[in-house]
């Protein structure tokens, strides 16, 4: 029994990265023999193996064979005779298909050193376009590693693959796992990038894929158009090291520009309320978690508003406040502005531009925080006239802060 260290822990240490999670394999060895050793069982499609003492897991080498459509469409073999070279054969890229003995000494069958010294992410056989999952790993590993290139030949695969209609055998939960990795990485645009070159971003998100070629209004720098600007958008965020929520609120927040008529352009008259629709289909597609899903919506419907903080009156952004559930949630708030941030800034030479109107509205929703509701209600005479009394008070505390902060 042989155990090697395999895939990302490997290419990090390479590449001189932090390591987060260590792999193993275990080349000749049979169940059995993992049980006598004190390993404990785990794995239900194939044999996995928690360590008796570090709990860490230990796969025996494997050979997959493909049986049906999608990435759960695999027939797995486990044996003592499976090697190592087999088992680095059925993984995606020859970055990931790199081995460290205990010794220290490498197997590396397909290349992947080479790979990581040229900065390339290429797929290590054929047998890539049989699982589509392997489009979306290759799309955020060039948001992580953002000096690579993806190898033509391994782009091609990947356009073979969605004509062949492999991507849409893709479940929604893999789907937005992968997403929501990728979109915490260090570049996310570009996994976008690459889902557009090889036509997969059409069949997976096609809301997003519609704003490429939609003309922005003309004081927003008409030469990009929108699908550069929410990618932008989107780098913003990332460089900004804001929270999963707030880039996905990001990303989706003008997916109604994609359905502005042509004859309308570059203006897009209420595309605030097309891109909450549009935001609703794709979190229910992708069965989006909640905390994501209610920001997105947010920011689809109140971006416009908010950018136009200076010019909105008191009520206004009471009920503002009181429509987005700014006082019971407070934090999600500030995550709305600072998605709206994101918008603002992600633009052409707008990187550092002061966004003034978050400024405005933290001061507005700090003054009616202050607003004593509780005594307002216990003095009231009358409860129907709680609420008005309420939103009246709230309404004069912004009034004297916006007043106040000049």
């Amino acid at each position: 029994m042989k155990i090697f260290t395999v895939g990302g822990a490997v290419r990090d240490e390479l590449l001189g990265l932090p390591v987060q999670d260590r792999d193993y394999v275990v080349v000749g060895a049979s169940p059995a023999e993992m049980l006598a050793q004190g390993f404990r069982p785990v794995g239900k499609d194939f044999p996995v193996f928690l360590h008796p003492r570090t709990q860490a897991e230990y796969a025996l080498a494997r050979t997959e064979r493909k049986t049906g459509p999608g990435y759960t469409g695999f027939a797995f073999h486990a044996a003592p005779e499976v090697t190592l070279e087999e088992d680095l054969a059925r993984r995606d890229l020859t970055i990931n298909a790199i081995a460290r003995a205990e010794d220290g000494s490498l197997t590396d069958p397909y290349g992947g050193v080479a790979d990581l010294a040229t900065r390339v992410l290429r797929h290590v056989g054929p047998a890539f376009v049989e699982d589509p999952v392997r489009i979306l790993r290759v799309a955020r590993f060039a948001a992580r590693f953002t000096d690579f290139s993806v190898a033509p030949e391994t782009v091609a695969l990947m356009r073979e693959m969605v004509a062949n209609g492999e991507v849409d055998h893709l479940v929604a939960e893999r789907v937005w796992q992968e997403l929501a990795k990728g979109l915490m990485e260090a570049r996310p645009s570009r996994m976008f990038d690459v889902l557009r070159e090889c036509g997969a971003l059409a069949r997976l998100l096609p809301e997003l894929d519609r704003l490429f070629g939609v003309p922005q209004r003309a004081e927003y720098h008409p030469e990009i158009d929108t699908g550069v600007h929410v990618m932008m958008v989107l780098d913003t965020a990332a460089r900004r090291g804001h929270a999963l929520p707030v880039r996905f609120a990001a990303l989706l927040h003008d997916l109604g520009k994609g359905t502005t008529p042509k004859e309308e352009w570059p203006r897009h008259i209420a595309h605030e309320l097309r891109s909450v629709k549009l935001s609703e289909t794709v979190c229910v597609r992708l069965k989006v978690p909640t905390e994501c899903r209610d920001l997105a919506l947010l920011a689809a419907r109140y971006h416009g508003d908010i950018h136009r903080a200076a010019e909105l009156r008191p009520d206004t952004i009471v009920r503002l406040f009181e429509r987005s559930d700014a006082l019971r949630r407070p934090q999600r708030f500030v995550q709305l502005l600072e998605a709206c941030a994101a918008d603002f800034n992600g633009r052409l030479g707008w990187d550092e531009k002061p966004y003034t109107a978050a400024d405005r509205l933290r001061c507005a929703l700090a003054a009616v925080q202050a607003v004593p509701a509780g005594e307002i209600a216990k003095a009231c005479a009358d409860p129907g006239q709680i609420p008005d009394r309420i939103h009246a008070a709230r309404v004069s505390a912004v009034a004297l802060a916006i007043k106040a902060d000049g």
